[in-house]
């Protein structure tokens, strides 16, 4: 692949539109099928796995140790950013998009089949316990390649933001369908099924299969061959990005706070909530969290493209604000307990959560020269998904427990909002930026271009 030539203007049109859309297809999903797997963790987690392999008196604290090994797979995910990142600086996007396909993907199969407490013993929570670090470095390495695979493609067009939202909202794509699969198979066999639960993980093998003969016919992108050619990419990309740009990732990792601090909350946590405290049947909080899934498969993009006219950085900005403003009427509503007010809480509030996550498909990349951009993308993506993502259903949970009350978790997700507030303020927004360019070869004002250290 690094043979195929690097800029835009060499390629075949009729080629670069047919890898464009080959890569947007493939990385959706790529991506839908990574969080298909690290989603339907979560939602397994928050029903089923805490008093299957961590068993105690109190069914909140069971679940409460099942989340905690949930947020296991968000604490290595930098550390899959880092690897993955390394090798996708290095190697390329393509070659690496597939380990982290086949890595992810036979975790999440092999979670169908460990055996229980019952079974084995506090060995099945351990074995559990490895499948999920498997998954967190699998996704770790996941949403940087895919979104740059997609956006080094699209680079020429003046919709790349709405093009590279497609990979993105096939995250919630992916976890709606995990969500679907479990409502199906339990309601058809029974919660207490062995099986009901089992059977989602083990068609994550069906997905794998489809998503690797999709992705074997993806190009390098033309931004990542131009730097083979021309013999730029670094030798230790992981490192030097954290030397030179470690300002930028911190700025992404606190960014996503206002968004990534509350995901898991408003897909996750909210099953506990709405079955063990509210007493809602389960199948109603399932099937509007799957249609609430649906419904960002259109806002994502949406948004996408309306950070590619009124730019990224401002709309962001606008999203982290809302979500703080939405965070209290939010258990407001749940709390009522009418069915009606509970389905329209779950169905606002992940396309709030899009006005952030939508245009930060691109934002993110656009970030980082192309040397070291899916490395700088990666951590600085997956850094906030281990300080806020997976740990955000704990927190809920243990406020819950001290406090019996939701408003202390409004307010936590509300300071969450404020943080990713001050992070964007902080950062610059490159939407009109050259990605076959490397940033550093770009005069800025009153400033020397930096020497370029090449890893060749």
């Amino acid at each position: 692949m690094a043979s195929v030539s690097a800029g835009i203007g060499s390629l075949d049109q009729e080629l670069h539109r047919r890898q464009l859309v080959r890569a947007m297809i493939s990385s959706t999903i790529g991506n839908a099928i990574e969080f298909y797997d690290f989603g339907l963790y979560g939602l397994a987690a928050s029903l089923y796995l805490g008093p299957l392999f961590f068993p105690t008196k109190d069914p909140l604290t069971s679940t409460l140790v099942a989340f905690t090994t949930f947020w296991v797979g968000f604490l290595v995910r930098p550390i899959g950013g880092f690897i993955f990142g390394h090798f996708g600086d290095r190697i390329g996007r393509r070659a690496t998009l597939i380990v982290t396909l086949l890595t992810g993907g036979g975790a999440t199969v092999l979670v169908g089949l460990v055996p229980t407490y019952a079974q084995i013993g506090i060995a099945g929570g351990l074995i559990l316990t490895l499948l999920r670090l498997l998954q967190g470095l699998a996704v770790g390495g996941e949403w940087g390649g895919s979104v740059l695979l997609t956006i080094e493609w699209a680079n020429r067009s003046r919709y790349r933001g709405f093009l590279t939202a497609f990979p993105q909202a096939g995250a919630p794509v992916g976890g709606a369908l995990g969500t679907l699969a479990l409502g199906v198979f339990t309601g058809l066999l029974g919660r207490t099924s062995y099986w009901g639960w089992r059977i989602p993980f083990l068609l994550s093998l069906i997905l794998v299969l489809v998503g690797l003969y999709v992705r074997l016919g993806i190009l390098e992108t033309p931004a990542f061959s131009k730097l083979l050619e021309e013999r730029r990419t670094e030798r230790l990309p992981a490192v030097q990005v954290l030397r030179r740009n470690w300002g930028d990732v911190v700025l992404v990792a606190l960014m996503r706070a206002g968004q990534q601090g509350v995901t898991f909350i408003l897909t996750t946590f909210v099953l506990t909530y709405g079955v063990l405290v509210l007493h809602l049947p389960q199948s109603q909080i399932i099937m509007w969290s799957v249609i609430a899934g649906v419904l960002e498969m259109f806002t994502g993009p949406f948004f996408g493209y309306l950070g590619d006219r009124v730019g990224r950085k401002r709309l962001i900005l606008i999203g982290a604000v809302l979500m703080g403003a939405f965070a209290y009427p939010y258990w407001t509503l749940l709390n009522t307990r009418m069915p009606v007010l509970v389905a329209l809480a779950i169905l606002i509030s992940l396309p709030i959560q899009d006005i952030q996550f939508g245009p930060q498909a691109a934002f993110i990349p656009e970030t980082f020269t192309g040397r070291l951009r899916y490395s700088g993308a990666s951590l600085g993506y997956q850094l906030s998904a281990g300080l806020f993502g997976g740990i955000g259903p704990i927190i809920a949970t243990s406020l819950l427990q001290r406090y019996h009350s939701s408003t202390p978790i409004a307010i936590y997700m509300m300071a969450c909002a404020v943080l990713g507030i001050i992070a964007i303020s902080l950062m610059r927004d490159r939407r009109s930026q050259d990605l076959s360019v490397e940033y550093d070869d770009v005069p800025q004002a009153g400033a020397q271009p930096a020497s370029v250290v090449s890893g060749n």
